[in-house]
């Protein structure tokens, strides 16, 4: 492969992870706005909730989604590594609860996670991977100022 070659790849790249950070910044507050409202309206207003498990693990991801959100937005060192481990912890949860609701689908219920995310277009399982791969790129950790290797 040529340098010239290489150049474009890594160009393409570059700007495959600049979008995904766009798309980022604006999915992940919307997905924390719909996931929080669906787990209050399941928890205090929908009448006939016998089971807490599914609201309960909506509410835990928006709140995971927020602290991603806020660690996307604040640009320092522990925002970075507070993003890192929300997206780690979100997709360990998507495919746990993914699988679980799978196999024992009366168990899991509807959650934000169930199926893969498959009420919400499967974004919980895309967003988590794009995210990780948007905060080690080497664009993204110079803007937060960790050391960035050539």
């Amino acid at each position: 492969m040529t340098t010239q070659q290489t150049d474009t790849t890594q160009n393409a790249l570059s700007g495959f992870i600049r979008a995904a950070g766009v798309i980022l910044a604006i999915s992940y507050p919307v997905l924390a706005l719909s996931t929080g409202a669906r787990a209050l309206y399941q928890l205090f207003f929908k009448e006939g909730v016998t089971d807490l498990l599914p609201p309960l693990l909506s509410a835990v991801a928006a709140v995971c989604y927020l602290l991603a959100t806020v660690g996307f937005v604040v640009r320092r060192h522990w925002a970075w590594r507070l993003s890192v481990s929300m997206l780690v912890f979100e997709l360990v949860m998507v495919l746990l609860v993914g699988t679980l609701s799978t196999i024992m689908p009366d168990t899991i219920g509807r959650t934000v996670w169930a199926n893969f995310g498959a009420d919400y277009g499967y974004f919980p399982l895309i967003q988590p991977i794009l995210g990780l791969a948007w905060l080690f790129h080497r664009e993204t950790r110079a803007a937060y100022e960790l050391g960035v290797r050539d």
